[in-house]
């Protein structure tokens, strides 16, 4: 079943990346992302990947999907990968020291450096492909809410119930 390879599915620590023989070239799919037992984020990649993409006979000249989406995670840097902003913010910058700080502050100690080596220390991630990028949309949002057989929602980006919109009320005239 998709959803249990997500929670107990075999883990792949970001530090022996790249994993080739695991993670497909070109797949769309759901991953979660686990710090020992904590459930911290669960992302989908593949939107513009069809069936056909997948079941292609043409060799693929490079990744697509979840290949590509964990390698951006692997790599640490923040810029356009909300995950890594994410781990920044809430596992790397609260244990600076003041001397690491002076020194983001001169460029000679790198964010998405501290970033990279923290995943890569702490991190693991297990994956589904499923037959398409809608499948995979509907499955993250389904477990982003907590619904799914584990339970519990991820720490980094769970999805909260929209609040019901207040009626609007109607126009005095005057």
């Amino acid at each position: 079943m998709l959803l249990d390879d997500l929670y107990k599915g075999t883990p792949h620590r970001f530090a022996d990346w790249p994993n080739d023989d695991a993670v497909p070239l070109v797949s769309a799919g759901v991953y979660t992302i686990w710090r020992d037992e904590e459930f911290l984020y669960v992302g989908m990649a593949g939107k513009k990947i069809t069936s056909e993409h997948i079941d292609s006979p043409d060799e693929p000249v490079k990744a697509k999907g979840l290949k590509e989406r964990l390698k951006s995670h692997w790599n640490g840097r923040r810029s356009g990968d909300q995950f890594c902003v994410y781990i920044c913010d809430r596992f790397v910058v609260p244990t600076l020291t003041a001397p690491e700080r002076e020194q983001i502050g001169n460029a000679s100690l790198l964010l998405d450096t501290m970033t990279k080596e923290y995943i890569h220390k702490h991190l693991a991630y297990r994956f589904t492909t499923t037959p398409d990028a809608q499948t995979a949309l509907e499955l993250e949002e389904r477990i982003r809410r907590g619904d799914w057989p584990r339970g519990g929602k991820p720490f980094l980006n769970p999805k909260e119930p929209k609040e019901p919109k207040e009626p609007r009320k109607p126009k005095e005239q005057g």
